[in-house]
């Protein structure tokens, strides 16, 4: 049976969101000095390396800044200086003391560490690069030296066996260093003082770009960031800022959002003394009892699921008797506001589904402060908000929305708003039917989409009416026979279909429109045997969720994209480069992927700097 394959757990997590490659920077500077004297020779690639050991420290400056000119956009001349030797020499020139000097050597290793030649990051570490950059970081007191170390420190965040060791040498560096004191956030804010602003936030975009990458690694990760003193404060007061500004759309929020979701992974698990907020699972009636379960004799109560209490349709958080501070902010109304806000003035796809993948987090899992969020985001009237999104052309966002308002209808009462103002909007995201979406939505996402439409009609006969109104029969019943849906697609809707059989109400005028008990039945001969629709390799995954199995039959699996294809901000698949001139933080692109259970924002690359020209040695 159908129903016996699904695991008992009602919420769900969203994945982790995919990595996205940075932006170059403008080439304009090279044009400043004009043309060469007509006497000057280019040297060679093996005299620029050598002449980064030369005695004169205007030649190693001149030197280190040609090579960041030779590697802008140029793979082959990155492999080259890795081949010759050249990372070790400049990741030594770090340490020089004069600013020309380290500074060109660090442009030069940001552009080396910029694109997909991972062995380029790889060697960056082996000769502990991240250590030097960290202790020039330490060092720096000016922007354009702290942007060009924090934006190599993104470069390298984005290849995984580099993301502990950015976390284990470099966090704390960046958070006292930059994210504190740039963002405007004081640990004991003085009253006589005025309010401080958000600075450099160039630096504060690489730094955040950093850490988001890091914490889609593991647990562990996540667990320093979270515990990091300042670090949840400020990024909080960070996006409080720019909304407050008006600037809800920034590179800066969509990195700190996305760091913020991927904080929210798994929260109440991984918090210290996470035990204190579980609460008991809700009594599930057992296969013996008066509403036994079967494929078409399953008795369907018209009354509301036990999980929660109807009658509490307004719940408060608890009172505090001082202020969350760190970790803690996660999870309280000023960070679901947050979201709220988000979802509800941000046009940046990504912006909206990091907001969306946050919420569904915090409404996973049977814990205290789940079930206040729940009630909460209905009591701030975000429910339609939400809903809202599944009308999107971005396919990242509907998936998004769909699986928020999968944990969102475990409340009683969310659930009732849902089946009345979502139901149409889902029905419409499925694949046929003359009411379809112009999308061709993968596998995944239509697979959440049933799954949401199943939490939302269980138990729930008003919605159940409304997805029959709103030609979702016909749908389901084409996925589950037409013969070109996977066999997960077909298994998804034959669950919806006979959760609405269910329904002794809806047999006869069911009947009546024409349908039979086995237009109802799974049908899996069928299915597509072949591999599902997506191409995404398991390989790639984060070491610590691959294929993770852990209790409560929770899973962890989540899934990367095919690192050759990018997703644009308008949603189409493919490269998009740059064009000169443009601002730096100009995206190449992102791509985010989501498994139906928790969600996580993988790593996307930072930013290339556009370098001087070697002047005449």
């Amino acid at each position: 049976m159908i129903g016996e394959e699904v695991p008992s757990d009602q919420y769900y997590w969203a994945p982790l969101a995919q990595h996205e490659r940075g932006s170059l920077a403008s080439l304009d500077s090279l044009r400043k000095g004009g043309p060469p004297p007509p006497n000057w020779r280019q040297p060679e690639l093996p005299e620029v390396i050598a002449m980064l050991g030369f005695r004169l420290d205007a030649v190693k400056s001149n030197a280190a800044a040609y090579l960041q000119h030779l590697c802008y956009r140029n793979d082959k001349v990155k492999t080259d200086v890795r081949k010759l030797k050249g990372i070790p020499v400049l990741v030594g020139l770090l340490d020089h003391p004069k600013k020309e000097v380290h500074l060109g050597a660090c442009g030069a290793l940001k552009n080396i560490s910029f694109g997909r030649d991972q062995d380029n990051k790889i060697a960056i570490k082996n000769c502990d690069g991240v250590p030097a950059l960290v202790r020039l970081l330490r060092k720096a007191r000016d922007v354009d030296l702290t942007e060009v170390i924090t934006g190599t420190l993104w470069n390298l965040s984005s290849h995984d066996s580099i993301k502990m060791e950015i976390v284990d040498h470099a966090l704390h560096a960046l958070t006292d260093e930059v994210i504190i004191p740039h963002s405007g956030w004081e640990r004991e804010p003085n009253e006589d003082c005025k309010p401080r602003h958000i600075e450099w936030e160039s630096v504060l975009t690489n730094t955040a770009g950093c850490l988001r990458n890091v914490s889609s690694e593991r647990s562990e990760a996540r667990r320093k960031l979270r515990e990091c003193d300042g670090l949840v404060d400020a990024l909080i007061f960070i996006v409080q800022a720019e909304i407050g500004q008006k600037d809800s759309d920034s590179k800066l929020v969509e990195n700190c959002v996305c760091l913020l979701r991927n904080l929210s992974y798994q929260v109440h698990r991984e918090i210290p003394q996470a035990e204190r907020y579980q609460e008991a699972p809700p009594n599930v009636a057992n296969n013996t009892g008066p509403h036994a379960a079967s494929c078409f004799g399953a008795k369907k109560g018209k009354g509301k699921k036990p999980t929660e209490d109807p009658a509490n349709d307004t719940v408060d958080f608890p009172k505090r008797t001082s202020p969350a501070r760190g970790y803690e902010l996660l999870f309280q109304p000023e960070v679901v506001r947050i979201y709220i806000s988000l979802l509800k003035e941000s046009k940046t796809p990504a912006i909206l589904e990091a907001s969306a993948g946050a919420i569904q987090n915090l409404c996973a899992g049977r814990w205290t402060y789940g079930r206040y969020i729940r009630s909460a985001l209905r009591q701030e009237k975000a429910l339609s908000a939400i809903a809202d999104l599944l009308t999107s052309e971005h396919e990242r966002v509907v998936k998004a929305a769909s699986g928020a308002l999968r944990n969102l209808a475990v409340d009683a009462r969310n659930k009732e708003l849902i089946g009345k103002h979502a139901i149409p909007n889902l029905v419409k995201n499925l694949p046929g039917g003359q009411q379809s979406s112009s999308q061709n939505f993968s596998e995944d996402t239509v697979v959440s989409i049933l799954n949401t439409i199943n939490e939302v009609i269980a138990e729930n006969l008003e919605a159940a009416k409304k997805l029959r109104e709103t030609q979702g029969i016909e749908k389901l019943v084409l996925i589950n026979k037409s013969g070109n849906r996977s066999e997960k697609e077909v298994r998804a809707a034959a669950l919806v279909l006979q959760t609405i059989w269910g329904y002794k109400e809806l047999r006869k005028p069911l009947e009546k429109e024409g349908w039979k008990k086995s237009d109802f039945q799974v049908n899996l001969n069928n299915a597509s045997r072949s591999q599902s629709s997506h191409s995404y390799d398991d390989s790639t995954l984060p070491l610590i969720d691959r294929n993770q199995k852990s209790d409560n039959n929770y899973s962890t699996l989540n899934e990367r994209g095919d690192h050759n294809r990018t997703l644009d901000r308008s949603g189409n698949l493919g490269e998009m480069e740059p064009l000169k001139g443009t601002p730096l933080m100009q995206d190449e692109g992102q791509e985010s992927l989501e498994e139906e259970l928790d969600v996580l924002v993988l790593d996307e690359e930072g930013d290339q700097v556009s370098p001087p020209t070697m002047q005449k040695i």
